[in-house]
Parts: C-alpha cells; sequence; structure tokens
C-alpha cells in the first residue's frame, strides 16, 4: 500500500480537501452543536476545542498515522464537516476511515455517502489498501446502520474500549471492507449516490 498523502478528492456532492489549520473557524461555525457529539469521546464545546481538535489531527498526519480532511458542500463552497484515514498501518496494507462528522443540517443526505466513496476508492484504487477499518459506539445505533448500509462487515465489538469524557466506557464496534469486497461496495455506492 502506498503512504496517504495530502490530496483533494471530489465528486458532484462533496470535496474533500487536506485539513489545515485555516480550517478551524469555519469547522466551529458548524461544529459546536451538541446533537453532534453525544457519541464522541470527548465532545467539543468551544473554538478554541475545534482548534486544538484540528491541532491533534495535524500532529497526527505529521506522525504519519493519519491523514485529515475537511468536508466542502461543493453546492454552497461551505465547509460542513472533517473526516480522516487513521491507524494507518502501510506494511500491513490497512487503514481506518473515520473522525467523520458533519453538520446536522447537512446529515441524511449524500454528503456523507459522497465522502465515504470518495475516500473508499482512494483508498483501494489509489493506495492500494487490502483492508479499511471503520468504527462507532456501540450505542450509536444511526452509524452503525449507515456502516452497514455502504456494506462494510461487522467484525466484533470491544468491550470498554474507551473512556469518555463523560466517564462511560464506551463499547466500540469494528466494521471492515476488503480490497475483494471493495467492487460490490463501490456498485452499492454509486446506485445510492445516483438516486440522489
Amino acid at each position: 500500500m502506498n503512504k496517504p498523502e495530502p490530496v483533494t478528492l471530489r465528486n458532484p456532492h462533496v470535496r474533500l480537501e487536506p485539513l489545515t489549520p485555516a480550517h478551524a473557524s469555519a469547522l466551529a461555525r458548524v461544529g459546536l452543536d451538541p446533537a453532534l457529539w453525544p457519541w464522541i469521546p470527548a465532545p467539543i464545546t468551544s473554538a478554541e476545542e475545534m482548534e486544538a481538535y484540528v491541532a491533534r489531527a495535524l500532529d497526527e498526519q505529521a506522525r504519519g498515522v493519519s491523514l485529515p480532511f475537511a468536508i466542502v458542500d461543493v453546492a454552497g463552497e461551505h465547509v460542513i464537516g472533517t473526516t480522516r484515514y487513521a491507524a494507518i498501518d502501510v506494511p500491513n496494507l490497512r487503514l481506518e476511515i473515520g473522525w467523520t462528522w458533519v453538520a446536522r443540517d447537512r446529515q441524511r443526505t449524500a454528503i456523507n455517502t459522497s465522502a465515504k466513496r470518495l475516500l473508499l476508492g482512494h483508498a483501494f484504487d489509489a493506495l492500494g489498501a487490502n483492508r479499511v477499518e471503520l468504527k462507532t459506539d456501540a450505542l450509536n445505533r444511526q452509524s452503525r446502520a449507515a456502516i452497514l448500509r455502504i456494506g462494510a462487515t461487522q467484525e466484533g465489538i470491544l468491550r470498554q474500549h474507551v473512556r469518555c469524557a463523560s466517564g462511560r466506557m464506551r463499547d466500540t464496534v469494528y466494521f471492515s471492507i476488503l480490497a475483494s469486497e471493495w467492487p460490490d461496495v463501490r456498485r452499492r455506492l454509486d446506485d445510492r449516490l445516483a438516486s440522489h
């Protein structure tokens, strides 16, 4: 697998552009809604916390373990969220797609499906990944259903995996898509996006 490098990915719905510190203020404008964060171990509640969130993502990028993107709605050219490749493991041909959130008014639209289509296509077709992982809080039924809808396979639950800011110990559900499964997943995603 090739090492993921900053790149801009686009389709008719979204543009994923390399995250920079300049995105922090736009992300804060759409990302301080408490409704976005109930399943995230450490919610973001201020512009300063958003700046720190972006800085941590960029530090992970500098260490070669993540590649973060800003999600831009091409219809209005607005930054509406963020996503990233994480847990990048080049020798073992795998990475994770996660840390994804979008403004509440863009949820249940083509935005998230479009972003996942871009990230999965780049991972399998350009980078040569063999395995892409996704994970979510076991209590987050909406996210679990969305991951299954794109064609991922649920692998298991890591019990009491992450300590949340609230003190709750989160169970984490892991999913994956393999390179051999990608043609069917790609077809499914493309059919869904064609219907939007």
